[in-house]
């Protein structure tokens, strides 16, 4: 993942998705050959020339100013996640070249976190920014059909089981939407750390083998985790519905603690009980088998 190509397709992107209309600026006259806003109109915005604006969406943000960036992002009306994004994109560029702070894959909590895990009685997982389930408690084991030596040992993807088993059709109710939102989870923690090799093997494999993906990361959406709902079918108890809050794990860097909850005496509840007696062996859960060929 080349950054300057990848600061260079988000402006882009943006700026596509915006009309001179909603941008509050005069049309200029002629035929327009791109969708969105030209680059003299996000120019004129940011209060840059468009030889400079043009310099930066071609990647070249050497020298660039934190001011500048914030104009540029507030013409394009980026919102908060997209500004991070762009922020972090650019800080790439501009420092050192560094290897990715973790030099191995996270496969494990350390015991205090697992302990918080387990003193839940709702289902929760511990994911890392490329989506591996790096731990859960028992109920978020179960809900994903993982076992303990599934948790932590990067068996179990959400990104690559969305994209690359057919079981997620019928496991996620609101498939195409995870899709989407898996993706721009990607893409967001592609600008914070480049250089994650695992994370550039998981794109590549993703981008090969499923078109779905490399159209919807040529979109170059992003977003982070905060908070929403999630509905499954699960194939052993059928059908749950959960409201999830996240939680960045501080004492963790890079881990994301996912916490679904749910109404007392609901369809979901009841079933739940059912599940947490079954456990994660009862049926053919969406433990993500596909095969990874690290080059």
């Amino acid at each position: 993942m080349s950054t300057p190509e990848e600061i260079s397709s988000f402006l882009v992107s943006r700026r596509a998705r915006i009309s001179p209309d909603q941008a509050g600026v005069p049309a200029y006259t002629g035929h327009r050959r791109v969708p969105g806003l030209r680059r003299e109109e996000v120019a004129f915005l940011a209060g840059v020339s468009t030889d400079y604006y043009a310099k930066l969406e071609r990647g070249n943000t050497r020298g660039a100013s934190r001011g500048v960036l914030e104009a540029i992002a507030r013409a394009l009306q980026l919102d908060e996640i997209e500004r991070d994004h762009l922020f972090n994109l650019v800080e790439v560029t501009t420092a050192p070249r560094r290897r990715s702070p973790r030099q191995a894959p996270r496969t494990g909590v350390t015991p205090r976190t697992q302990a918080v895990l387990d003193a839940l009685t709702v289902p929760a997982i511990v994911q890392n920014p490329r989506l591996d389930v790096v731990a859960a408690n028992a109920l978020g084991a179960a809900l994903y059909g993982l076992t303990r030596t599934d948790v932590g040992s990067a068996a179990f993807n959400g990104a690559r089981f969305q994209f690359l088993d057919s079981r997620a059709a019928d496991f996620y109710v609101d498939h195409e939407r995870g899709k989407r939102n898996v993706v721009a989870l990607l893409h967001q923690a592609a600008g914070r750390d480049p250089y994650d090799e695992d994370l550039i093997r998981l794109v590549g494999q993703l981008s090969t083998q499923s078109a779905e993906f490399r159209a919807l990361w040529a979109q170059h959406d992003v977003i982070r985790y905060q908070r929403g709902s999630k509905r499954y079918r699960h194939p052993a108890v059928g059908r749950l519905g959960f409201a999830y809050e996240s939680f960045d794990l501080n004492t963790e860097t890079g881990l994301t603690m996912l916490v679904y909850t749910y109404e007392p005496n609901s369809p979901t509840a009841e079933r739940l009980m059912l599940l947490s007696a079954l456990g994660p062996t009862a049926a053919d859960a969406p433990r993500d088998d596909v095969h990874v060929d690290h080059p």
